[in-house]
């Protein structure tokens, strides 16, 4: 399947997320997107290097500014169980904004044609890490990355589109 374009009206997808009493619920992208400014960011996996230490700080720390150009949702997905990601979360006490997301079975990273076999590495399929920014369902930016870099989907260059 082609990656995601600018254009292209985003898969709906259900994933996983721990609401803020601990209840996991499962929500529809389409339901968080529809009718918003919103931006969806993935990862290869929570825990790992590059995406805890740069990642997914760079939408943490400009969730503020983000906001404040009208997006309404701010949305992490990784192919990992929303257990783990509950975990990953809790990690970043500063964070007010970023919905964790698991796409446990990488399915809704398929329908986005972003995923990345890492089997060779023990770690299975995975999501190339990208970030898109999102109104109304369709995609008005598409920053996916090529192998293990982390030069455009960060939150200085969804700033930029905006």
């Amino acid at each position: 399947m082609a990656p995601i374009k600018v254009g292209d009206v985003i898969p709906d997808g259900t994933l996983g997320h721990f609401d803020s009493e601990d209840q996991l619920q499962q929500l529809s992208i389409h339901s968080l997107a529809s009718g918003k400014k919103v931006i969806i960011f993935g990862v290869p996996g929570a825990f790992t290097p590059t995406c805890s230490m740069q990642h997914v700080p760079s939408f943490i720390t400009n969730a503020e500014q983000l906001k404040s150009k009208g997006v309404a949702e701010i949305l992490l997905v990784s192919v990992n169980d929303p257990f783990v990601m509950k975990a990953w979360a809790k990690t970043y006490t500063e964070n007010k904004h970023v919905k964790f997301l698991a796409d446990g079975s990488a399915a809704y990273t398929h329908a986005l044609g972003l995923e990345l076999d890492l089997g060779e590495k023990g770690l299975g399929i995975r999501s190339r890490r990208f970030a898109l920014l999102v109104d109304d369902l369709k995609v008005k930016a598409a920053n996916i990355e090529e192998g293990g870099a982390f030069t455009v989907s960060g939150a200085d260059e969804i700033l930029k589109a905006l």
